[in-house]
């Protein structure tokens, strides 16, 4: 089942599963004191991820030689007063879309090389010289196509909270791993809502940065709607991570030239915030339960002093824009995949190529024309607005392999992500954090705050946990 996801001490004689609770802080202040090791916490880590991965299949590798020999080395830099940073020695896993030296990386595809990696992702990298222990790689849809996690590759990743149901994606793995403290820290990618959907359904935290604050290498072949981001339990522990894995990288063409704004922490308050409400999605009809967990909610930040002004997205049809970015970067995707192998692809997969393939040049340049001004108009309204506050989804988890719910009449996931895609239109930074409960299930709000401004929706969100007594 899932942690919990308070901050807890512990005693050189805690037991495995008060290992696999600790966050960064913790487990940094136990390494600095010689009251735990990094192999010792690896070791619980790698144990965890095993009784995981039998039964919610979360993995596609784990790495007990790679993790063991790393987490050994961090051991020998805390005990010379050497620590590279907060999470050296931190177990984290890392999603099977980023490259890392040395694993095979399938994109949860059979038709993909399983050659192993000649060098890391830069997001690898920074996470890599900040003393990360790689414990174990995660699951994905094929090449992170849909916001579930099943592929032909690997299966199907199930939920924490009920086996039955899916965990959400593409990054469910990472999620599940998150929720049930298969390691501290969790990289996953978001095209689409790929972190924010599954952290939502498994009760964790998740953050899709400003575009370009994480680089990337190589390139996403779904462009500049892909983002790269930290998954964990805390906003706290994202911070840590987001400090590691971001920053400026020459491998990546497509980041802002100049420096990044600062993550450091800053005292918080919701009195005489302007808060839109955004409650209406593009696509997707809002479950009624989560309607009443995310305004009560918002009840609680209004109780705080916040003024909340409800608003619609500005923008027309968000939906057939962000379809032209996507099934077209699903029809390329494709092309490079030989004729021969197409019999081994997700169904799924290949229906979202082929409507790709069906958008022309002129109508992708319309919706690159189109995304400009959206983008412009969500800058405006975050300029006039301290921050945006809405559900993370319009509907709570639903039966594990299928991409959309049963009886729904929705035919893609893209109809039922419509509180996500458009945040990733616009570029800005986007949480969400668990807010409550409906049916036994775990609830989202999502937070998004003004390009540049990870820190602040970090603050946001660190503020609403309290409020909420979640975080």
């Amino acid at each position: 089942m899932p942690l919990n996801s308070s901050r807890q001490s512990i005693s050189p004689i805690a037991d495995a599963q008060d290992l696999c609770r600790m966050d960064v802080a913790a487990l940094a202040g136990a390494f600095g004191s010689g009251a735990l090791s990094p192999v010792e916490v690896a070791r619980a880590a790698l144990a965890r991820a095993e009784d995981v991965q039998r039964r919610f299949n979360a993995f596609t590798l784990i790495d007990h030689a790679g993790a063991l020999k790393a987490a050994g080395a961090a051991e020998a830099r805390w005990r010379a007063g050497a620590a590279l940073s907060a999470i050296d020695g931190v177990p984290t896993t890392l999603k099977d879309i980023v490259h890392v030296e040395g694993w095979s990386v399938r994109y949860g595809s059979r038709a993909t090389d399983a050659a192993p990696m000649t060098r890391d992702a830069p997001s690898v990298a920074g996470m890599r010289a900040a003393g990360a222990v790689f414990i174990a790689q995660t699951t994905t849809p094929e090449f992170g196509w849909k916001s579930v996690t099943d592929s032909p590759a690997f299966g199907i990743t199930r939920n924490p909270w009920n086996p039955e149901l899916t965990p959400g994606g593409s990054s469910g793995g990472a999620a599940v791993a998150s929720a049930t403290g298969a390691g501290v820290l969790h990289l996953g990618t978001d095209g689409g809502g790929s972190i924010r959907v599954p952290a939502a359904f498994t009760g964790t935290f998740g953050l899709k940065p400003t575009f370009g604050r994480v680089p990337a290498d190589p390139p996403s072949v779904f462009g500049t709607v892909a983002h790269i981001g930290p998954m964990t339990r805390s906003p706290a522990d994202a911070r840590a991570m987001l400090s590691a894995m971001g920053g400026r990288s020459l491998r990546d063409w497509s980041q802002p030239w100049g420096e990044m704004p600062s993550l450091d922490p800053r005292p918080f308050h919701w009195k005489g915030r302007k808060i839109a409400l955004w409650m209406t999605p593009p696509t997707g009809s809002l479950d009624s339960a989560i309607e009443r967990v995310v305004l009560d909610s918002i009840r609680q930040i209004e109780a705080a002093g916040a003024i909340v002004e409800p608003i619609r997205l500005p923008g027309d049809d968000l939906h057939e824009m962000f379809q032209a970015h996507w099934m077209a970067g699903a029809a390329s995707r494709l092309a490079h995949i030989p004729a021969d192998m197409h019999g081994d692809l997700d169904p799924g997969f290949l229906e979202a190529a082929a409507e790709g393939s069906r958008f022309s040049l002129i109508d992708y340049i319309s919706a690159q024309q189109a995304r400009a001004r959206f983008g412009a108009a969500m800058d405006r309204l975050l300029a006039d607005y301290d921050l945006l506050l809405s559900p993370t989804t319009v509907c709570l988890p639903f039966a594990a392999g299928r991409e959309v719910p049963e009886g729904s009449g929705l035919s893609r996931w893209t109809e039922w992500a419509g509180f996500s895609y458009p945040i990733n239109l616009s570029q800005q930074p986007a949480c969400t954090l668990s807010c409550g409960m409906a049916e036994g299930l775990p609830i989202g709000v999502q937070i998004v705050g003004p390009r540049g401004g990870d820190g602040y929706v970090l603050d946001a969100a660190e503020a609403a946990g309290r409020l909420m007594g979640g975080q």
